[in-house]
């Protein structure tokens, strides 16, 4: 199965930028695009809710004066993800924004909506919807899905638990679209390694929030840079959907990260920070596994181009490597 045209556009690097709550906005988003990679930001993130038309024309219209004053830049497409869980109040509307300014992808989350993909369709978008295990991935294509995200341990933000060989193994055992492999990626090496496993790319979130661009504060990029996979606490508190978290953050809180009770997962909130004190929103902060690989802060186009290098690096490195197995073979 060939991939959909909108993902086979020259990119700098094979990766998709993840939806960062609270910190992806347009700022982000444009740069992640004007430096070659798949930028993308939640629905939700714009508040009040008409901010998401302004948002996407800017996103539209400065990405095409950068264009046209740029004509050999690689301009990447974006993305918006759209939580579709029935505690999504705004989902009616965000998808008739989405629908009028065609955004080319759409990224789907807690849950598989066939009548959010066929709006998506309806105008020649493609859907890329989160999953954390085959069995998630099986449904979402059957509902409509064109390819999947799949999260695997180690990611950031909500995030599952299989080792990110299992999973896209068995997904490629009966899937030959679409895939994106998420979970602990934040170094050119990484990303190769998501293409040598089986994904066509690399999905990554916790390496932004290192950047200028991200909306947030200064703390929680020095917090990234300062923190490594150890400081990385997984549960289901926040929002009732089990995630990756920085310890620092929860013991800022006034928490114990070692000892945090469960959450009920029916009561599932993604707009007041579950049944917490703590607002996930504003007090604890997501991170994946990876971010070892970040050592400083900067901005977007310098991290690409790191990865970028990282990248060639490691393609050299494989390729040599292959070489001297082959000679010993023969």
């Amino acid at each position: 199965m060939a991939l959909p045209e909108v993902l086979t556009r020259p990119l700098t690097l094979p990766v998709v930028a993840a939806p960062l709550f609270i910190v992806s906005g347009p700022e982000l988003v444009i740069a992640q695009t004007q430096a070659g990679v798949i930028g993308s930001f939640p629905a939700l993130n714009a508040r009040p809710k008409e901010l998401l038309s302004q948002w996407l024309t800017r996103i539209e219209e400065e990405n095409a004066a950068y264009a046209l004053a740029n004509p050999d830049a690689v301009i990447a497409p974006h993305a918006v993800n759209q939580i579709v869980h029935r505690s999504n109040d705004r989902l009616d509307h965000d998808m008739q924004v989405i629908v009028e300014h065609k955004v080319p992808i759409v990224i789907t989350s807690l849950g598989a909506r066939p009548e959010v993909n066929e709006a998506v369709h309806s105008y020649g978008g493609i859907v890329l919807h989160d999953v954390i295990d085959n069995d998630f991935a099986r449904k979402a294509i059957g509902k409509g899905a064109d390819g999947v995200i799949a999260v695997a341990a180690g990611a950031g933000g909500h995030a599952g638990t299989q080792s990110p060989f299992a999973l896209v193994q068995e997904i490629r055992e009966w899937f030959d679209g679409p895939v994106l492999l998420s979970g602990a990626i934040a170094h050119g090496k990484s990303i190769l390694a998501a293409q040598a496993v089986g994904a066509d790319f690399a999905y990554i979130g916790s390496a932004f929030l290192s950047t200028a661009e991200a909306n947030c504060e200064q703390g929680y990029r020095d917090m990234i840079v300062a923190s490594s996979a150890r400081d990385i606490v997984y549960s289901n508190l926040f929002t009732g959907v089990h995630g990756n978290y920085l310890r620092g953050s929860i013991v800022a809180a006034g928490l114990d990260p070692d000892n945090l009770p469960e959450s009920d997962p029916s009561a599932m909130d993604f707009g007041s920070g579950g049944n917490t004190q703590a607002k996930a929103w504003r007090d604890i902060w997501g991170s994946g596994q990876g971010i070892g690989a970040i050592k400083r802060t900067g901005t977007v186009g310098e991290l690409v181009s790191l990865w970028r290098d990282q990248y060639a690096a490691a393609h050299e490195e494989l390729d040599a490597k292959v070489r001297v197995l082959a000679g010993s073979v023969s």
